[in-house]
């Protein structure tokens, strides 16, 4: 069963789209790459990928666009303006997106699994230690966690905030303390345009604070691209769900 909404959202001054597929399970959302949309991840057959899971009723399925990744893949402003989206954007997830998706689940307040792949995977694993209170684990898939080639070698506080690989070292008490009791899966391929390195930096800085994760090297096979991530994504779905 698949449904879709769209708002306006005063925090990115432009309309966001959040689509649902599956009808009971564990809520998961999925984030798209750097310029996709809600149903990008249908037309690349992730949604497929992951039909036994959604017919048995194990997880139901959301993503929603990739407002900040548009903006940086197309280097729309200037890069204080993209870093101000993406802070932006991740605080419209918090409290806009999320929201949505407690309101399909009737109220329930399950903790949500996120998910995604290369800067859909770096808003995964941010969201994640920047509210665990919201949710339970992050898959990052081939993921991109240091974004400054694409914002001209610039940082600001807007980065800082919302680059797990940056903040999580900053972090302590009771936030600190509910990231300490959920998972972080970092998987990445070793073949053509794949960083496994993104993926170690990530998890030194989790593990320095004793954030429970682990690496997962599919090896040289495997690319930066959909088909890596339609065996990816229910492998660890089947793990985490």
């Amino acid at each position: 069963m698949k449904a879709s909404e769209q708002w306006f959202s005063e925090r990115v001054q432009q309309p966001i789209s959040m689509t649902r597929w599956g009808h009971y399970g564990t809520p998961v959302l999925l984030f798209p790459t750097a310029g996709g949309d809600a149903e990008e991840i249908e037309r690349h057959h992730l949604v497929a990928s992951c039909r036994h899971l959604l017919d048995a009723g194990r997880i139901k399925l959301y993503s929603c666009d990739s407002v900040a990744g548009r903006a940086l893949a197309t280097k729309t402003g200037t890069p204080a303006h993209r870093m101000w989206l993406l802070n932006q954007y991740q605080q419209a997830v918090a409290q806009e997106v999320v929201p949505a998706i407690h309101a399909d689940l009737g109220g329930h307040r399950d903790p949500i699994v996120t998910a995604g792949a290369s800067i859909g995977a770096f808003n995964a694993v941010a969201m994640l230690c920047r509210h665990p209170e919201l949710f339970s684990a992050a898959l990052g898939m081939s993921g991109t966690y240091r974004l400054r080639a694409l914002l001209d070698d610039q940082f600001s506080d807007d980065l800082y905030f919302a680059s797990a690989v940056h903040f999580v070292s900053g972090l302590d008490g009771p936030q600190l303390d509910t990231l300490r009791c959920r998972r972080v899966i970092l998987a990445s391929g070793e073949g053509s345009w794949e960083d496994i390195g993104e993926s170690w930096a990530l998890a030194d800085a989790l593990g320095a604070k004793g954030v429970p994760n682990r690496v997962d090297s599919w090896g040289p096979d495997f690319e930066h691209d959909w088909p890596t991530w339609r065996r990816m994504l229910p492998q660890y779905l089947e793990e985490l769900c």
